[in-house]
């Protein structure tokens, strides 16, 4: 029952050996929060939403971190563009995030750190590296402080790269720097340009932290200077998290001991983003789908695996989770009293989260599960593996999050309500029919109720019923 998990830095799957037997310390990038999450920006919080959920099902003690980046370039220029005040946009978006991930179902990591509440930790780590010689203040007095690159040879170490073959840094004014490669861990205040609010008072004069900075403070503050493995998009990789890594260790801090990132939801071939208009916001996906369906959707792929949007993809998935809740609805309530897993199913997932396997596995538990009820067998060992799996993968029906309508518009909340107290009612007139021996009634309402696309199910605790 080890686990094992693809290190993006040694490139091959190595044993999951945590720092401290039993727990697992696990920082993930989140969101910059500009503009509204869609589809593709979701897909990493389900990706490491599956692994804490795996590790806590194999017994770690799991300190999960995902941080917000509520301040930087972007923040204030979508501000600025749209006449409203950065720290509101930030606000706003980061609230219509956490709607999106509490419709996916997506369990809230143990801390979510904000950058804007972490700046005395970033000045700190600032100023460890400068004493060290890895950083240095802009000659031109403007107030931003670079990484000097040179100064630790092994930077480039994450991605395989050496120096000379990178491409200058874009992340600050390059007139101060010694080499264009070097990134800013501080960007001084610019008056004519930026508001005052965006700036606070460092060592330096006023100003903001950098981008990458951020994330070794907050990892640092949480997880400590060594933690066991640090994930994000692999769009990450270079330069975010060669730079995290750089300056992290630079400080004397040991940093991830593995890394993991996730590919990209694409469409038409690119990298779904705001830049190339072809996003999909996830409350338009769910006007359209149930969030335990683009869950689905997700989770089948493997985390490593870019995956082309397409809502002809989508379908198939709804429709696949359709007859796994139509097989659990035949097997009755009581079935799911108590699960358990498949031990082909375990294996693929501690095999670097093989989803696509143990998705493939619990399909085949379902065929089983249903080809005994077809043939008048009970199907209770495979309705509480159903049961099991699912749970794993946040994707049980009747998880709260489901219950609670997470992402459905209020509209389709309320009509499935009604739906649901019709169906109650008229299955009570046709137990009141049965136990009265009229079965000509009795059969009347079922088929009232067939004719509306409704499958009952009779069970020995009652009857079920779903959406055929």
């Amino acid at each position: 029952m080890t686990i094992r998990l693809y290190d993006t830095a040694t490139r091959e799957v190595r044993d999951f050996v945590p720092l401290q037997e039993g727990k697992a310390g696990l920082y993930v990038c989140g969101l910059t929060v500009q503009s509204e999450p869609h589809v593709g920006h979701v897909r990493s919080a389900v990706n490491f939403d599956v692994l804490q959920r795996w590790l806590r099902f194999r017994g770690y003690e799991v300190t999960f971190i995902r941080n917000v980046t509520d301040i930087d370039d972007k923040i204030l220029l979508k501000a600025a563009e749209q006449g409203r005040p950065w720290y509101n946009l930030a606000y706003a978006m980061r609230i219509e995030l956490d709607r999106a991930y509490a419709a996916l179902n997506v369990a809230p990591p143990t801390y979510e750190p904000a950058a804007t509440g972490h700046i005395p930790e970033m000045i700190v780590l600032i100023e460890e590296l400068i004493a060290r010689g890895h950083a240095y203040a802009a000659a031109d007095a403007s107030g931003d402080v670079y990484f000097d690159v040179r100064s630790w040879p092994q930077y480039g170490e994450l991605t395989h790269q050496g120096i000379d073959d990178m491409e200058p840094a874009a992340d600050a004014d390059p007139r101060g720097k010694r080499d264009p490669r070097d990134f800013a861990l501080w960007k001084g205040w610019k008056q004519e340009s930026e508001p005052e609010t965006a700036a606070w008072p460092s060592p330096w004069g006023p100003g903001r932290p950098g981008w990458h900075i951020e994330c070794s403070a907050m990892a640092g503050k949480y997880l400590g200077p060594a933690f066991d493995i640090h994930g994000g998009g692999v769009d990450l990789r270079f330069p975010h998290h060669e730079n995290e890594q750089a300056q992290s260790r630079a400080a004397g801090r040991p940093f991830a001991s593995y890394w993991m990132h996730n590919a990209w939801i694409t469409t038409a071939g690119e990298k779904m983003s705001k830049s190339l208009g072809n996003t999909l916001s996830i409350p338009a996906v769910l006007q359209r789908y149930r969030g335990a369906e683009l869950r689905f959707y997700m989770v089948a792929a493997h985390y490593r695996s870019h995956v082309e949007f397409s809502f002809e993809a989508l379908d198939e998935a709804a429709a696949g989770y359709k007859r796994i809740e139509t097989f659990l609805g035949r097997v009755g309530p009581m079935a799911g009293a108590t699960w358990d897993l498949p031990d082909a199913f375990a294996a693929e997932m501690d095999d670097d989260l093989g989803t696509p396997a143990a998705v493939a596995v619990l399909y085949d538990t379902v065929r089983e599960g249903n080809r005994r009820l077809a043939a008048g067998e009970d199907a209770f060992e495979q309705a509480a593996h159903v049961h099991g799996m699912l749970e794993v993968l946040g994707l049980h029906p009747a998880d709260r999050a489901w219950a609670a309508g997470a992402g459905a518009n209020d509209a389709e909340e309320r009509l499935r309500a009604a739906v649901d107290a019709l169906v109650a009612g008229l299955l009570e007139e046709r137990a009141e029919a049965r136990a009265a021996k009229d079965w000509s009634r009795a059969d009347t309402i079922r088929d009232r109720i067939k004719a509306a696309g409704i499958e009952v199910t009779d069970t020995p605790d009652g009857p079920a019923w779903t959406v055929s």
